[in-house]
């Protein structure tokens, strides 16, 4: 089972710069996008569509604002939206296909680069989802959660990483959310456990040459619960073309 996930900034944006035609050609079962910018009623042309794939889509109620879809091959037991508290489904952050082993999630986390306000937006959002979490371990099947969480977990996921720690996406407490998702609760990083290589990022600051000399950050993650950790097989991600500021995330499964 191949399973992608990729922020888009802007599904048109994305459509432009060729990710379709890229998406088709990895032959993924589930592509997870976050981002898109755009409402379902505008994604109506067929190069929104794929052949072969299903797509659903979860809205933000503002215009032109984050949104989430997955594509799938095969056609899920149920579809769910959003998580029960407004930061999450006013602004269209989470949408799960549910399999018969296995449940897959598109799902974004607010950035907090803009201001003090916008981080501790993100903060209160990591706490929701946090709980989120913590209840899924009482469900009796397996997931797999994709999208960006804006935090690099370790120095190894950061570039430049010593003069970035009182910066959005390496901060003490933030980083301390993705430990207790980890190491306290036991889900598993998709890519880390069977990808050990420095400089692995999927996200580049908007400057000259940042994606050129690999100053970036991997902000966009799979995590899975702790049962699916021996059927990660491989990882890797794309970064031959830019589609945006971000990079695919691309991981197999034996399933």
């Amino acid at each position: 089972m191949r399973v992608i996930t990729f922020n888009t900034q802007g599904i048109e944006q994305a459509a432009d710069n060729g990710f379709f035609e890229w998406m088709v050609q990895q032959d993924a079962d589930v592509v997870c996008l976050q981002d898109l910018r755009a409402k379902e009623y505008q994604l109506d042309d067929k190069r929104f569509h794929p052949e072969g794939y299903e797509a659903y889509f979860f809205d933000a109620f503002e215009d032109g604002y984050s949104g989430v879809a997955i594509y799938t091959r095969v056609i899920p037991k149920a579809i769910m939206t959003g998580l029960g508290f407004e930061q999450c489904d006013f602004n269209g952050r989470f949408i799960q296909a549910d399999f018969d082993n296995v449940s897959v999630a598109a799902m974004s986390v607010p950035s907090g680069l803009k201001s003090d306000e916008a981080q501790a937006a993100k903060e209160e959002y990591l706490q929701l989802l946090k709980g989120h979490f913590t209840k899924t371990l009482r469900k009796r099947r397996e997931f797999i959660f994709c999208g960006p969480f804006h935090i690099a977990h370790k120095p190894v996921d950061l570039s430049n990483w010593y003069v970035n720690q009182k910066v959005s996406g390496f901060l003490p407490q933030e980083r301390e959310i993705m430990e207790a998702i980890f190491d306290e609760m036991g889900y598993v990083d998709a890519f880390r456990q069977v990808n050990h290589v420095d400089q692995q990022y999927t996200w580049w600051p908007d400057y000259n040459k940042a994606r050129e000399l690999n100053e970036g950050a991997r902000l966009d993650y799979q995590i899975t619960t702790a049962n699916l950790r021996k059927t990660i097989k491989s990882a890797s991600i794309y970064r031959d073309v830019a589609f945006s500021a971000h990079a695919p995330l691309i991981v197999d499964y034996d399933l």
